[in-house]
């Protein structure tokens, strides 16, 4: 087969994801040096398609790239007024008063906001500087240099068979090139999977851990809304069976951010988390809320929770990580959208050092230092760095007396008691067998407070064109069935929010189904299989969710 040819343009730097770290690395650069050739590649069809987050946002980072942001009309306008955090069990829940909680912890001064329509204002700040923006646009392979180093990407590759062959309107892409390409994919990002590989930029560092963050937007009855109001939860419905908590966030017209988060080193392998959610909402506390309103949006995305221990080496030759491709979210907290923002901004400047200097495809050195070293990340989540493992050691109560302790000693003393504690296993290896745990009996959706998968998927209006190939795919197409199955009862057919995943039939009989067409883009199959044997990467430009206001 003849080696396809593409046409190629060249800027002085591609960023690939228009999240808050890849835009703030696109407007920082223009800020800089407005001669930079700069472009910008998100794969969903409009920015802010793919953009899921909790959010309370830190305006550190905004604050620091668009100081007059408020006279801009940036879409920041919901201060937090109140906070609070409940231990819940299943018919109540205990307040846990702010003043035992460490400062860090306060979200004095912070905002609600849905991070889609930030990142749609902060598109509009960037195109406004000259930078050239291409929703729609997968970037589906890197390019590499004759030394080896990353010197672009493939992007826009349309008209493939559902066997991978070029169909007759197919359309090969272009590489666009860059004296330094930047990724901003977010939590397990095929591009950054490859470079994290290649360059064994991992080393030496605890494996990444991640969550599963599901998220419903609601409209309640006014009566009910506080506008300003932050609530966290932890405890039911999760118990001992795994990590996570929940989040309710009142915005403004009466809407409110309904979330839950379920950790993924999770052992037991009936564990279902998307039903987990649809369960805590029956707990009376989120019931009350939530009756006589509606639930007008759905989505679900993998966080990145590894902290300080699992930060790789953000740097390769011609190539630069951002965000929470290195994992930058403060697990307490429950934020990383500012430390996302602030790498992009040193990411851009160590670029325009070197573009400056006339250098091109080497390691920008000082952006890695700046995030392990010297800058506001490393303050931000190196205080936190074993709330984490200390959870995973001693479950809920254990790690909240023992990380509590941490962050205030961290915050007081600047010292730890446990020093810096190692992450264990993966996430995938502490997936445990089928036969050493319990099934795990949920309650029916009733249609009010809870519902069926696919029926909230279709509130995240995701859309796959099926003719082309599934972009999920399988290393071994037997493992499900004779592996997974017997040994885990096929956990895909659980872990993932969207219903992507079936087991079909029974004994012989039995097959597994991909149905590629329902998938949000959250990653966790790629993260959470047992066998390592799903491979997440980018469908055809502009396919995927359609999120509004996430």
């Amino acid at each position: 087969m003849s080696e396809t040819i593409r046409e190629s343009m060249d800027y002085d730097v591609v960023i690939v994801g228009a999240g808050p770290a890849g835009l703030s690395a696109a407007i920082r650069l223009k800020q800089i040096d407005p001669d930079l050739s700069v472009v910008v590649l998100e794969k969903g069809s409009e920015v802010g398609a793919h953009i899921l987050s909790g959010a309370v946002l830190d305006p550190v980072g905004l604050n620091q790239l668009i100081p007059d942001w408020k006279k801009r009309g940036a879409p920041v306008t919901v201060p937090v007024k109140s906070d609070s955090f409940y231990m819940l069990g299943e018919g109540g829940g205990i307040r846990i008063p702010n003043a035992v909680m460490p400062g860090l912890m306060n979200n004095h001064g912070n905002y609600i906001v849905s991070m889609a329509n930030l990142c749609r204002w902060l598109a509009e700040q960037a195109e406004a500087l000259g930078v050239e923006i291409f929703p729609g646009m997968s970037c589906s392979a890197l390019v590499y240099g004759e030394n080896g180093e990353v010197a672009g990407v493939v992007a826009g590759e349309f008209g493939k068979n559902p066997d991978g062959t070029p169909g007759d309107a197919y359309e090969p892409g272009m590489e666009l090139r860059g004296k330094y390409v930047m990724l901003g994919e977010g939590v397990r990002g095929s591009l950054t999977k490859e470079v994290l590989a290649k360059y064994d930029l991992q080393q030496g560092k605890c494996p990444q851990k991640f969550g599963l963050g599901m998220k419903e937007i609601w409209e309640i009855d006014p009566e009910k809304h506080r506008e300003g109001k932050v609530v966290h939860t932890m405890g039911w419905p999760l118990g001992s069976n795994a990590g996570g908590g929940s989040f309710i966030y009142h915005l403004d017209n009466n809407q409110v951010y309904v979330g839950f988060v379920v950790h993924l080193n999770y052992e037991n392998p009936h564990l279902y988390p998307y039903m987990e959610f649809q369960r805590f909402k029956h707990h009376p506390m989120v019931a009350e809320l939530l009756i006589g309103g509606k639930r007008i949006a759905y989505g679900a995305r993998a966080i990145s929770e590894g902290g300080w221990q699992s930060m790789p080496k953000a740097v390769a030759p011609g190539v630069a990580i951002l965000g929470c491709g290195v994992g930058l979210v403060n697990v307490p907290r429950i934020k990383g959208n500012h430390n996302a923002m602030l790498s992009g901004m040193a990411a851009a400047e160590a670029a325009a050092r070197a573009i400056a200097a006339g250098r091109a495809g080497d390691e920008l050195g000082d952006y890695d230092d700046y995030l392990h070293k010297s800058g506001p990340i490393a303050k931000d989540l190196k205080p936190v760095r074993n709330v984490k493992p200390l959870w995973s050691k001693y479950g809920l109560m254990g790690g909240l007396a023992f990380g509590g302790l941490d962050m205030w000693t961290n915050s007081l003393l600047g010292f730890s008691f446990f020093g810096t504690l190692r992450h264990g296993k993966s996430d995938a290896a502490a997936t445990g067998k089928a036969a050493d745990h319990t099934p795990i009996d949920y309650p029916k959706p009733d249609g009010v407070l809870s519902f069926d998968r696919l029926t909230n998927v279709s509130f995240s209006m995701t859309n796959h064109e099926e003719s082309q190939p599934a972009h999920l795919t399988l290393k071994d197409a037997s493992v499900p069935i004779k592996v997974n199955l017997p040994e885990y009862a096929e956990p895909a057919q659980r872990y993932c929010p969207a219903g992507v995943y079936e087991v079909v039939g029974t004994g012989p009989e039995a097959r597994f189904v991909i149905n590629f067409q329902n998938c949000v883009h959250c990653k966790t199959c790629d993260i959470k299989d047992p066998s390592q044997n799903i491979h997440w990467t980018v469908p055809q430009g502009g396919d995927g969710p359609n999120y509004p206001n996430m």
